[in-house]
């Protein structure tokens, strides 16, 4: 026995190269021998003269293609796999070189006792296998630039290489490793079980049972030859001594030998100033995300990102190699850090053209510059009014309407920030605010956002799985909550120290984990506020504010992060556009929007509806928070009198809205009511009309504007609500959570739209969509949806501050062609507004995506979403990127043809999916008819010629569904992307089952 381990452990073997393997070339594989040299080498004692690894490298290959590498990337594995773990990376490089991309050389070595390199039969600890990959690429002479790349426990040794070899590296990269261990946390669970002394010689060495069960949790599994390649090289317990000897070599405490070294290249991580990117799989069982957060904190400046659903084998869950080469595309494009940034999409003429007009004008800038009210400046400076702040129409527990007066708001943020600061809560800790809209939510918020906390919020709407996706992705250092939220957060497992909203009796205090409630924090603030002291330093500009959660209609919900100059911009931008300040009443059924009442002085009311189902409010609902949120006009005056603002003497100086008729601009004015629903609640405040009263009628009258979005909005529809407020103007702002406000127009523009002078499609080389008479169906006028001769949705003009631009697509529908502002061109719409997301969290990838950069004072956005700009400048949503349909005559975009498949009178709503590789799919319609059938089937023939009929493209099938499905938040938006799946299996044989 040795360290616990079996004989069998300090058998020792020859390198030998391996034999034909999927996926592995065979040119890559070579033996190097290279000094003995570490701890093994130790002067007085036996050592051998030289150790022999197997390697993999494509230095043959690249010399073939007479190309020369910008770099190499040193790839490490873990245990217990080996270099076959970095097999798609070496593919990867080489076709990139093939392809004219930078050449990288990519080396991957198997550690000694690993894969085919040599069995010492000796220990080897971590300072013993940094010593041995430093004698390794001494032996292969590489001088530089180097890209570390190291998994599990290689990911510990490919750092400790990075350490002692400052003048050769350029950057690092590592996949679920780590480097330090908690004092206060136990070792991952996993390990603590194979580590013990009856375990571990059986499970590591004598028995194959830690190989096996890292090979099982592949998400999703691996195929059987690759399961295969992996155990090759460690058949028999003689040839996996290497795997006990890394699990034996876990430092668990300070006593072990090998913690020292672990603590030293701990520290030095801290030192490295090299470009970095983190690549992580959460459901990895070891590697916890308490060690991510680790390797984030020692490396501030590190990429990071998080592949949701992923596991430890991240290299065989999803595409590292691709994630690794567009990282070095990006960061070290010709192997060093490049003087400017590259362009993300080309940039042609008109791009930049027309920088100077006064919708680009800032656009894309950063806007911390000068920011001279911050998100709370209005609490401030209504801090002595006793005029309505907020209220609450349903408080719970069947209590009556809720106010909360300006001066009391701005007296317990204040509490809140300096108890939140006495408990514990520090600048750039995260908060998660598990709170339903309302007075305690407001309050937590601009108490974080004031103390500089950053506040994370997800929509309960999510569902358990994803709140839980969302909370655990945020990573929380804080959580607050109702009973509600805190019960699943400790049944979950979400992280972060509990405070409650409600009152909670020692018992439940106990068993949910909470350490303060929302009271005891407010007095505890109000007491150091009598002692005087002050509440922390406000933060920068430039600070992290918040962490906002997309819907998840499009995928998993993704974290928008938002600096405080950027909430400042959205907060301003609203004003600008909208005329919403100090007088303003503000009535919003949906919570982003309702967050931002007090930032802007406005008088919020939160309406009685359960905001996870927007269709659960009513007319008569919408009528008695517009009646609350009504002031009278004595009280503007005194708030006008007491904030000293332009906005609020604008608010006691005009009537109603002051807008230009179908431009979507509003004057500032301030005063009156503003509401905001999405399109599904709109439609049941319109379905519900028949039960206002006359006293609901007169409350809805007061309102002088109201918005819709989140959704397309049909003009019936709101025509439907500007009846209901016959004194409002109606709006539907394009917007998304990455920048809520970008296009606005109003019904006299949509109909504008949809009535104006004919135009005919550009032809562009790229975009196939608007070419020829076969597919002209594809741009002409749906059923009263504002859908012109464009075709799609008409969102408006740009908002002041931003600039539109198309990408236009491909053949297949990539968004591929350089940015422009060409009439009749369809495309991805790419935005630049200067109260625009920053980045999303912990998802470099998709940030990157999702950023185009053709100058270097403008940052793009890619949407995702599909249309064109008119000839007067209106930008037409076409539906998303990932719903286009590639037929064999070119790509269809599918909101054209929904709505005029919708002008079908039985037809209700309908989804156009394509079905098939792309290049060559067919487009399927899928629609809900009236009256609503019992069980999905196949239109009968009299409907499907119908159907066919609206549209100038072959329909290859009509399937009709009892109710499409949407997404959570707004109920709004049809999952194309499940619906296609759907109608792809029921067309293939499947069973008609609900989609």
């Amino acid at each position: 026995m040795r360290s616990g381990l079996p004989r069998a452990a300090a058998a020792t073997a020859p390198a030998a190269l391996p034999p034909h393997l999927p996926g592995l070339d065979p040119a890559w594989s070579r033996l190097v021998a290279t000094p003995a040299v570490g701890p093994e080498h130790a002067p007085g004692g036996p050592s051998p003269a030289t150790r022999t690894w197997h390697l993999l490298d494509n230095a043959g290959q690249l010399a073939e293609l007479g190309v020369e590498p910008v770099g190499t990337v040193l790839c490490v594995h873990g245990n217990p796999t080996w270099s076959y773990l970095w097999r798609s990376v070496l593919t990867a490089a080489t076709e990139t070189a093939r392809a004219g991309g930078p050449a990288w050389r990519v080396v991957a070595v198997d550690q000694l006792d690993m894969g085919y390199s040599e069995r010492s039969g000796v220990p080897r600890g971590l300072a013993q296998r940094v010593a041995d990959l430093g004698a390794l690429t001494d032996e292969l002479g590489l001088t530089g630039p180097v890209v570390t790349l190291g998994h599990d426990w290689g990911g510990v040794v490919s750092l400790g290489w990075a350490v002692d070899h400052p003048d050769l590296l350029a950057g690092v990269v590592v996949c679920n490793t780590a480097v330090h261990q908690p004092a206060d946390a136990p070792i991952p669970a996993p390990l603590r079980l194979a580590l013990r002394p009856s375990v571990l010689g059986r499970a590591t060495v004598l028995t194959p049972g830690f190989l096996e069960t890292t090979l099982a949790i592949a998400h999703p599994p691996l195929p059987a030859p690759v399961r295969d390649a992996y155990r090759s090289p460690y058949r028999g317990a003689d040839r996996r001594g290497g795997i006990g000897g890394f699990v034996a070599d876990i430092p668990v405490d300070d006593r072990h030998p090998s913690a020292v070294e672990l603590d030293r290249i701990a520290e030095g991580v801290r030192a490295l100033g090299v470009p970095a990117l983190v690549l992580w799989g959460p459901r990895d069982p070891v590697f916890l995300e308490r060690y991510l957060d680790d390797l984030a904190t020692r490396m501030p400046h590190a990429d990071v990102h998080r592949f949701e659903g992923a596991g430890h084998l991240l290299p065989e869950d999803v595409d590292v190699a691709g994630a690794v080469l567009a990282w070095l595309g990006d960061r070290l494009p010709e192997g060093h850090v490049p003087t400017e940034v590259g362009a993300g999409l080309p940039a042609d003429a008109d791009a930049d053209a027309d920088t100077d007009t006064d919708t680009d004008a800032g656009a894309g800038l950063r806007a911390d510059a000068d920011v001279s009210r911050p998100v709370w400046a209005a609490l401030d400076e209504l801090a002595d009014a006793d005029d309505v702040a907020l209220v609450e129409m349903a408080p719970g527990g069947g209590r009556p309407p809720r106010s909360v007066s300006w001066r009391l708001l701005s007296r317990r943020v204040r509490e809140i920030a300096a108890g939140l600061a006495d408990a514990g809560v520090q600048r750039g800790d995260r908060v998660s605010l598990l709170v339903t809209p309302g007075a305690d939510l407001t309050a937590v918020l601009y108490a974080c956002v004031r103390i500089g906390a950053v506040v994370v919020v997800a929509d309960a709407g999510l569902g358990v799985r994803g709140l839980t996706r969302a909370v655990r992705g945020a990573r929380p250092d804080w959580l607050v909550g109702a009973l509600p939220g805190l019960t699943a957060a400790r049944a979950l497992g979400w992280p972060g120290r509990r405070i409650a909203t409600p009152s909670v009796p020692p018992a439940a205090r106990v068993a949910l984990g909470v350490e303060h409630t929302l009271a005891g924090l407010a007095r505890r603030g109000a007491a150091r506020l009598r002692a005087g002291v002050a509440l922390p330093a406000a933060p920068a500009p430039t600070d992290t504010a918040a962490v906002l959660f997309t819907s998840g209609s499009t995928g998993p919900a993704k974290g928008v992060v938002y600096t405080h100059a950027q909430l400042a911009a959205v907060r301003d931008a609203l004003a600008t556009q909208y005329g919403v300040g100090v007088g303003t009443g503000l009535v919003a059924g949906f919570a982003p929007f309702a967050l931002l009442g007090p930032a802007l002085g406005a008088r919020s009311v939160t309406p009685d509806m359960d905001v996870t189902a927007p269709r659960t409010l009513t007319a008569r609902a919408v009528a008695a928070a517009a009646a609350a949120a009504a002031p009278p006009l004595r009280e503007i005056a005194v708030v006008a009198a007491q904030t000293g603002s332009g906005a609020a003497t604008t608010a006691i100086s005009a009537e109603g809205t002051a807008g230009t008729e179908g431009t979507g601009r509003t004057e500032p004015s301030g005063e009156g009511v503003v509401v905001f629903l999405s399109p599904a609640a709109l439609a049941n405040v319109v379905a519900t009309a028949d039960a206002l009263t006359a006293e609901d009628h007169a409350a809805l009258g007061r309102v002088r504007l109201f918005l819709s979005a989140g959704a397309p909005v049909p003009e019936p529809l709101l025509a439907e609500a500007a009846r209901l407020m016959p004194a409002a103007s109606a709006h539907t702002p394009y917007g998304m959570t990455e920048g809520l406000l970008m296009t606005d127009i109003d019904l006299a523009g949509i109909r504008a739209a949809a009535v104006g002078p004919a135009h005919t499609p550009a032809r562009s080389q790229l975009s196939p969509v608007s070419q020829g008479s076969e597919r002209q169906g594809l741009r002409s006028r749906g059923r009263g949806t504002g859908a012109g001769t464009g075709g799609g949705v008409c969102v408006g003009e740009p908002a002041a501050g931003v600039a539109v631009r198309i990408a236009p697509l491909d053949d297949l529908g990539a968004a591929t062609g350089p940015l422009g502002t060409t009439p009749e061109v369809t495309g991805e719409i790419v935005l630049a507004a200067p109260h625009g997301k920053d980045h999303y969290d912990r998802l470099w990838l998709t940030d990157l995506a999702a950023r185009r950069q053709v100058s270097t004072d403008r940052r793009w956005h890619r949407t995702g979403d599909v249309g064109h700009l008119d000839a007067d400048g209106r930008l037409w949503v076409e539906g998303r990127l990932p719903h286009v349909v590639a037929t064999a005559s070119g790509v269809v975009t599918p909101v054209g043809p929904e709505q005029r498949i919708e002008s079908v009178p039985e037809v209700d709503r309908a989804a156009v999916v394509g079905v098939g590789p792309a290049g060559t799919q067919q487009v399927v319609a899928v629609v809900e008819t009236t009256p609503a059938p019992r069980r999905p089937h196949l239109a009968d023939p009299a409907l499907a010629e119908r159907v066919r009929a609206t549209v100038d493209v072959p329909v290859a099938a009509v399937l009709v569904v009892p109710r499409l499905p949407t997404d959570i938040r707004h109920n709004s938006k049809i999952d194309r992307t499940r619906v296609a799946r759907w109608a792809a299996g029921v067309l293939a044989g499947g069973r008609m089952v609900r989609p």
